[in-house]
């Protein structure tokens, strides 16, 4: 049934590290619902973030532990609730007894340890070992995308995807032979049309896990706005605001790093081609908002 989704298994992944089982039920929209188990005199420890803008929720499903709060211990139980917000220092809580409890967050935070996620950006690693030109290529497109995002005022929801995809945007090269990665001359139309395969291989890694919200992010980063971009040649607004950004700055990084076939270009020089490629190739929004990111970072003058 449309926009009913059924969770036979409990859990859409978990990691347990021995004394601590988290369990991910549920995200989306920036949110996530966790279950999470601590084993009897576990230190559990709520951290300040740094965006003072999320909020946690916590119910206690079962057992009991221990926080003291201004020199005052409290003890809290089954049924009892408790919510965190623009915390100015650490609060520290002991389970007395074996603990579970809910937690709903508005700022999605399992990736960071999901297993699934770290194998993925195993695969990620490994692409830029096969390939040594690539090199952080990922970590510096990640970085310039979410501060592109930040300059066009994407959701929040939006930049935290965009940060995921950024970082695995190029793991479907891991099919792609070495040979054809490392070539220093251009590709054959055989070549070119096996490398054209990658947005499509890391989509469909993407879809067969918790995280596959973003793999059409993923699948988009070549379209380009005019429609001669693969793997669909899709055009203008069919194409996810957040595969734009990624396009922009994945060309930009590409053209300033040093690769087999060529030495790295100026950031001059590759500003100025991509603001040449202004609605054929990318999205002006995009590209004006990356420029701006460039200009502050001291990459470009002001």
């Amino acid at each position: 049934m449309k926009g009913l989704e059924i969770l036979e298994n409990g859990f859409l992944e978990q990691v347990n590290n021995g004394s601590t089982t988290l369990s991910l039920l549920g995200r989306g929209e920036g949110i996530e619902l966790m279950k999470q188990a601590f084993l009897k005199d576990t230190l559990i420890i709520l951290f300040p973030g740094e965006n003072d803008t999320v909020q946690e929720f916590y119910y206690v499903l079962e057992g009991q532990m221990e926080v003291e709060i201004d020199n005052d211990k409290r003890v809290l139980k089954a049924h009892d609730c408790f919510s965190a917000k623009n915390l100015d220092q650490e609060v520290y809580f002991t389970a007395k007894t074996d603990v579970t409890f809910l937690s709903i967050s508005t700022a999605p935070t399992f990736h960071y340890m999901s297993d699934v996620i770290k194998e993925l950006r195993k695969i990620g690693k490994a692409v830029e070992k096969k390939d040594r030109y690539t090199h952080k290529h990922s970590s510096r497109v990640a970085h310039y995308a979410v501060k592109t995002a930040s300059k066009m005022k994407l959701r929040k929801e939006q930049t935290e995807g965009l940060l995921l995809a950024s970082i695995l945007h190029d793991i479907g090269k891991i099919n792609i032979p070495e040979e054809i990665l490392r070539k220093p001359g251009k590709l054959t139309n055989e070549e070119f049309d096996l490398m054209k395969t990658h947005p499509g291989e890391g989509a469909a890694m993407i879809r067969e896990t918790p995280y596959a919200d973003i793999a059409d992010i993923i699948e988009q980063h070549h379209e380009r706005v005019n429609g001669r971009g693969y793997p669909f040649g899709l055009k203008g607004d069919e194409i996810l605001i957040e595969a734009k950004i990624i396009g922009v700055c994945d060309t930009f990084d590409a053209m300033t790093e040093d690769r087999a076939y060529r030495g790295a270009f100026s950031a001059e020089y590759a500003m100025a081609e991509i603001n040449s490629l202004i609605g054929i190739q990318y999205d002006e929004e995009v590209v004006k908002a990356f420029e701006q990111v460039l200009k502050e970072e001291g990459k470009l003058d002001l």
